[in-house]
């Protein structure tokens, strides 16, 4: 994978993108905000690691601005803020997974598989529910012909509710299919994004197409077809 590096601090940066070579990765290493957001709007990389405490631009402003400019690459937000309420606005701004420092390489490896995994791990090429059509091949959402930009977090939530189309998927499913189960129990995490998507499509016409099962998870389906809480 090429990725990008954003790390300040020059003992975690050198280490980091070390390893990263060392484990067949291409590492660019960028130390502070303002160049990370260049380098991050080049959309060379397959996955971006974002420190959120960065000089010149903060990380949360960096990866706000990628996000609104287009830039859909997997983002690993990592700082030494484990609140959930830290955690919750990296992913409201559009991250994709967060790591709290300090942190195990191993583990950071294994989330960028894991969003690897996320990307290229696609048999079937479109999936359509009601207006919603979604092309797996060149990862582009549509509803009514309108496209509807997501991340890749949103677009793999809206992928495993759409194959589930009619079916309650857990929240354990959810976080077992999205973050390999590392946040099971974390529900605020999951309806931050679940939320972030239900208003992306309701803006672009599918209201009420993900409804919520008490207790349970949630659902998706087309307007007119009932679906089943077994």
């Amino acid at each position: 994978m090429r990725i990008l590096l954003v790390e300040d601090d020059p003992l975690i940066g050198k280490a980091v993108a070390r390893g990263l070579e060392d484990a067949g990765h291409s590492c660019t290493w960028m130390k502070n905000g303002r160049a990370g957001l260049e380098e991050g709007l080049s959309q060379r990389h397959d996955a971006v690691i974002l420190d959120l405490m960065l000089p010149e631009i903060a990380g949360l402003d960096v990866l706000r601005q990628m996000r609104a400019k287009g830039v859909r690459t997997p983002v690993i937000a990592l700082t030494a803020l484990g609140g959930i309420e830290d955690r919750v606005a990296g992913l409201r701004e559009g991250a994709d997974d967060y790591l709290v420092k300090p942190f195990a390489f191993q583990e950071l490896l294994a989330r960028l598989e894991a969003l690897r995994r996320r990307s290229v791990n696609r048999p079937s090429p479109s999936l359509q529910v009601g207006e919603v059509h979604l092309d797996l091949t060149n990862r582009r959402v549509t509803c009514a012909g309108n496209h509807v930009e997501l991340t890749p977090t949103e677009f793999s939530l809206l992928e495993i509710l759409m194959r589930n189309a009619g079916q309650v998927v857990t929240r354990k499913m959810l976080c077992e299919h999205l973050w390999d189960g590392e946040w099971e129990g974390v529900t605020n995490v999951i309806e931050v994004h679940v939320n972030r998507l239900r208003n992306k499509l309701a803006q672009a016409g599918a209201d009420g197409l993900i409804q919520t099962v008490r207790g349970r998870g949630y659902a998706m389906k087309a307007p007119s077809t009932p679906f089943s809480t077994e």
